[in-house]
């Protein structure tokens, strides 16, 4: 595969956490910055989307509806996201898979509906302790990842991100070594590459899975691994700016 230099991507996933003045802190820390060469991006929750001056970042939502508007209580679409000025969208994320769920099929519609309508979509794919301990991580990940390329051409498919979180690693303060999410992210390149080379070469790979300042560094250094979709530690601007840094 063609060698291609791919811009690292960070993005803050708050999840269900923050508040009015979190925004304020994280607004003034970050526009001070310059982040030459990455893309940086905040997903609060809905709520604040629309409180934040993004000057050297941008902005993202958690989730977005599959469908396009109507009677749909609780759902949020793409236009709503674009008004409020985001950019990305993250779908798929393991926790909305769990305790929405989510199929892979489900998360492969928001992600077409999201790039088709104009938001670059952060798709999640990742295995479970279970799945690791039975030796499956291809295929259940080839599955998550085989929605998506069938609703989806490669010119398009490589305006996305995708997130590797290795669910076993979310929030336990486990996090995969360096060579394992670079094996996992070796595997995914490869699948790309086997639907369409010049894509999968251009496609962003993110590690999603309790990366801290203290690890950031040498995940980033992984050949496949172009950046971070941070949780925990995307709550504290400290510790979110040396994760950004250590990925430039």
């Amino acid at each position: 595969m063609n060698k291609v230099k791919r811009k690292p991507l960070v993005a803050a996933n708050w999840k269900m956490n923050g508040d009015r003045a979190l925004v304020e802190v994280f607004t003034n820390a970050l526009n001070q910055k310059c982040f030459s060469g990455l893309d940086v991006v905040l997903c609060p929750p809905f709520p604040y989307l629309s409180l934040f001056n993004a000057e050297t970042f941008s902005i993202g939502g958690q989730d977005i509806s599959h469908l396009k508007n109507g009677a749909h209580t609780g759902d949020v679409s793409v236009a709503m996201l674009q008004e409020m000025n985001c950019k990305y969208v993250i779908v798929g994320h393991s926790e909305r898979r769990e305790h929405h769920g989510e199929t892979n099929e489900i998360v492969a519609e928001k992600a077409h509906r999201a790039v088709s309508e104009g938001l670059i979509p952060i798709i999640c794919v990742g295995e479970s302790l279970e799945v690791r301990k039975e030796g499956f991580v291809e295929r259940f990940i080839t599955e998550q990842l085989q929605a998506v390329v069938s609703v989806m051409s490669a010119d398009i498919l490589q305006q996305c991100v995708i997130a590797y979180e290795p669910i076993w690693a979310i929030g336990s303060g486990e996090t995969a070594t360096p060579e394992q999410a670079q094996e996992v992210h070796a595997f995914i390149r490869g699948f790309l590459a086997d639907y369409d080379e010049a894509m999968a070469s251009r496609v962003r790979i993110i590690y999603g899975g309790s990366a801290k300042p203290s690890n950031a560094t040498e995940l980033f250094k992984q050949t496949d691994v172009d950046g971070g979709l941070i949780g925990g530690a995307s709550l504290n601007t400290d510790d979110f700016i040396a994760i950004c840094q250590a990925a430039i």
